[in-house]
């Protein structure tokens, strides 16, 4: 007996011998190669790049995934203590592998051989897995992730191994780490989380699309009840606040629109420079936060201008059809509709909603397919009635945007099964109030369109509508759409005269012209607007206001298309632009972006801007990286000791690129299109505005282009693929009326505010028709800007007609003045 327990013994010492050298010799074999768990140290782990608007609402975020990095420190005691109950209960005793949760485990997979095996590894190694190897579910891994778990462990403190763990972690929906789920899930921050959902975060490691508390909420539920039931046994609760937590029901919370801002094109548009600027890894990784320029409220406005100016020119071109047709009209009917509804989705206002005509009566088309709250038969059953006043807009459309008969009936717009886009209206055009369930027709325009609004001084974009809606096109127009500007780039031309000594009472012929371009080219013949009867000799000024071609044609080539291409050049319009006459009536490809640009520099008197729509970019910890602003703040920042306090004041250091002269006598003239010219309908709104409207050939593209001191607004109106708008339509009928829309709200309650006169002109007042001064009480007389000696004298004026030249200095000032005057050689006739 006592030699076979000699023997028994001896083979345990050897069992325990190969045992131990096989384990060594086990983990000496896998550790050869490991990550090296010390690059855990400085963990700066993939966050999200945030934007926000001027007024610190959320606009976008933008990362690969969504994590945002909260201290361990920061976070609360509970929420640490849930994770730990319910993910590794022994996390403070173990070295790093739980040896008692594997052997519990490991019994547990042996009784039930057909289920899918129990997980064992603990926070630590989690930790491991995550950060320094795969997901790969094999053995060597097992063996590999416990060996980095000890050295984890040995190596760092178990606040940061849990720091780590709770900022990595996936927990569903797109979320990682439990700052970006409490956010996503509950619209709090950690630190305002309440014990049941600290409990739920904890829960969702396991499985969290499981455990997702919109789509499987029983299953949320029990899971967050087990975790609250291991704080409770493991001490981190009494049995009262488990009670309470779990008799608290979960609020699944979206961020609402007092937190976030909707304006897609603006951060789109972000998103692309900031891409251009620190590439993919640090947009969507570096957890950058950027402050943009973004105003919400005129973005608001902005946007809704945009869709109403649309809107109106749709509705005088006519009705284009039903949005679809069912047509098949039996009991399923409903069934095809939600169909189109997910093949078509409507894009538009909030208030728009597709409907099915179901009936057409004398007065009325019957419509179906609205919303219902009070039926759950899967399908919107809901009824109303379009009224044919709310249809009588909807004459037939023709070719080239032309409009055809007006209907006389409901029949005459709409049949049954048609799908048509309608609006709730509670009141007639007499304001009298309709039945209740009444609805509008309405229709989602072909045309397009797009605003900037700017700040002049700084070039910031407070606000950018790129289209109807973002949902339906992505193309920016307000920055990707090439077209002509039409007349909107005539200030150009008119600041290039004014450099050359033509003054704003200078007199022009306003008759045809022809110009041959040699090289076999057919003689060019350009035209006023719609063959306007033509004015014979005009100021500069009566020129620009009434936006006359045969003027500024005759301006451009008695000054030289060189001087126009410069100007053109030095304001960012256009930087490949040939010296061709053509090009003076603007017929040259650029965007609204730029164009606004260069009219805000007008406003802010040729001081060069750099158009932005990013005040400032920090990185993770929170160091300025960029920053957008031309001036200087002297004064500003920590002031030594013993060193007087004085107020801080902004200088600006840029020096104008331009003569301030010729500009604001450019802008002054421009002052008069919103009184007297092309925009006059403008004048309602009380304030200086330096406008230009803009119309192409054929109606193809119409602008307005508006500024005070302040804004520089930009509007843009035509179809993605030039056609034209209607032989009718202009910027002053298209784009004009949106720019009214945007004024009337971003203005309200603020004072009119004058251009500034740069130093060394003249104001003179003089008759608006003549140019000439004027006598006390007259009507037309108006405040001119002049340069010192070309003030007009009332002497005989020579009319530039275009077929004279300069002779010597083409500089030299007083063309129509009463100073020295060009030589003109040519046929020039005197009035």
């Amino acid at each position: 007996m006592i030699r076979f327990v000699k023997v028994l013994l001896a083979f345990c010492v050897a069992g325990l011998i190969v045992g131990v050298g096989t384990v060594a010799g086990l983990f000496w074999h896998f550790s050869h190669g490991l990550p090296d768990h010390k690059q855990l140290a400085d963990y700066q782990p993939a966050t999200v790049s945030r934007l926000y608007a001027a007024d610190g609402r959320l606009l976008a975020e933008y990362a690969k995934e969504k994590r945002i990095f909260v201290p361990v420190a920061a976070m609360p005691k509970r929420l640490l203590e849930a994770f730990v109950a319910a993910e590794d209960q022994r996390f403070y005793s173990h070295p790093g592998v739980d040896f008692i949760g594997m052997a519990r485990a490991a019994i547990t997979d042996l009784a039930n051989p057909g289920k899918r095996p129990e997980g064992a590894s603990g926070i630590t190694q989690q930790v491991a897995k995550n950060f320094l190897l795969s997901n790969q579910a094999t053995l060597s891994r097992k063996i590999r992730e416990a060996i980095l778990a000890f050295r984890i462990e040995e190596t760092y403190s178990k606040d940061h191994i849990l720091e780590l763990y709770l900022n990595e972690i996936y927990l569903g929906s797109g979320n990682y780490g439990v700052a970006s789920a409490a956010l996503n899930y509950f619209d709090r921050s950690l630190g305002e989380l309440s014990l049941s959902e600290m409990a739920y975060l904890a829960a969702l490691p396991k499985a969290p699309n499981r455990y997702n508390i919109v789509r499987n909420e029983k299953e949320a539920y029990a899971r967050r009840d087990y975790v609250l039931g291991r704080m409770r046994d493991d001490g981190y609760i009494t049995a009262a606040e488990e009670q309470a937590a779990k008799a608290e029901k979960l609020q699944y919370r979206k961020r609402g629109p007092t937190e976030v801002v909707s304006a897609d094109f603006f951060a789109e548009e972000v998103r692309r420079n900031l891409l251009s600027a620190y590439g993919d890894k640090g947009l969507y990784e570096s957890g950058l936060t950027v402050m943009t320029s973004l105003d919400p409220a005129i973005q608001q406005t902005a946007d809704q201008a945009l869709r109403a100016g649309l809107i109106a020119y749709d509705r005088r071109h006519g009705w284009r059809g039903a949005y679809a047709r069912i047509a098949d009209m039996g009991p399923n009917w409903q069934e095809e509709f939600a169909r189109i509804q997910q093949r078509r989705p409507l894009y538009g206002p909030a208030t728009w909603q597709l409907a099915v005509v179901t009936k057409v009566e004398p007065q009325a088309a019957v419509i179906g397919g609205l919303p219902d709250n009070g039926h759950d038969n899967g399908h919107d059953t809901g009824e109303g009635t379009v009224p044919f006043a709310e249809m009588r807009w909807a004459c037939k459309t023709g070719p080239e945007q032309t409009v055809g008969a007006c209907p006389a009936r409901p029949a005459n717009v709409v049949s049954v099964g048609d799908v048509i886009v309608v609006e709730k209206v509670e009141k007639d055009a007499n304001n009298k109030p309709y039945p209740a369930n009444t609805y509008g027709l309405r229709q989602v325009p072909n045309v397009n369109g797009a605003v900037i609004v700017m700040e002049p001084q700084t070039g910031r974009i407070l606000a950018m509508s790129g289209g109807w809606s973002y949902g339906m096109s992505q193309f920016n127009r307000a920055v990707q759409a090439q077209r002509q500007p039409g007349s909107s780039f005539k200030p150009f031309v008119y600041l290039a005269a004014m450099d050359a000594g033509i003054t704003p009472s200078t007199l022009v012929l306003d008759a045809p012209f022809e110009y041959d371009p040699g090289y076999g080219q057919p003689i060019w013949r350009p035209g006023n607007y719609q063959h306007e009867a033509d004015l014979g000799p005009a100021t500069v000024r009566r020129g620009l206001e009434l936006s006359r071609n045969l003027m500024t044609v005759r301006l451009a080539q008695q000054i030289g298309m060189k001087r126009v291409v410069q100007v053109a050049r030095d304001f960012g319009i256009a930087d490949n632009m040939g010296a061709y006459l053509p090009m003076a009536l603007g017929a040259v490809d650029t965007t609204l972006l730029r164009m606004t640009m260069a009219h805000a520099m007008l406003a802010n008197g040729a001081h060069e801007i750099t158009p932005s729509l990013i005040d400032r970019v920090q990185d993770r910890d929170g160091k300025t990286i960029y920053r957008h602003e031309p001036r200087v703040c002297q004064g500003c920042g920590e002031v030594p000791a013993g060193q007087k306090l004085t107020p801080p004041r902004i200088v600006d250091p840029r020096k104008p690129f331009h003569d301030p002269a010729s500009v604001y006598q450019v802008v002054n003239m421009m002052l008069g299109v919103t009184v007297r010219g092309t925009a006059a309908q403008l004048a309602v709104l009380g304030r200086p505005i330096a406008g230009k409207t803009g119309t192409t050939n054929d109606s193809k593209d119409t602008w307005f282009l508006g500024s005070t001191p302040d804004l520089t607004i930009g509007v843009y109106v035509g179809f993605d693929e030039p056609r034209t708008l209607g032989r009718s339509e202009q910027g002053s009928a298209t784009a004009a009326p949106i720019y009214e829309r945007i004024a009337k709200v971003v203005y309200k309650d603020k004072p009119p505010v004058p251009f500034r006169i740069p130093p060394g002109l003249r104001i003179v007042r003089v008759n608006h028709d003549t140019g000439q001064p004027t006598f006390p009480g007259d009507p037309q007389a108006i405040d001119e800007a002049f340069k010192p000696g070309t003030e007009p004298t009332g002497d005989s004026q020579q009319v530039l007609d275009g077929s004279a030249a300069f002779s010597g200095d083409p500089s030299v000032a007083g063309a129509g003045g009463g100073g020295p005057r060009p030589t003109l050689t040519g046929t020039g006739e005197t009035y």
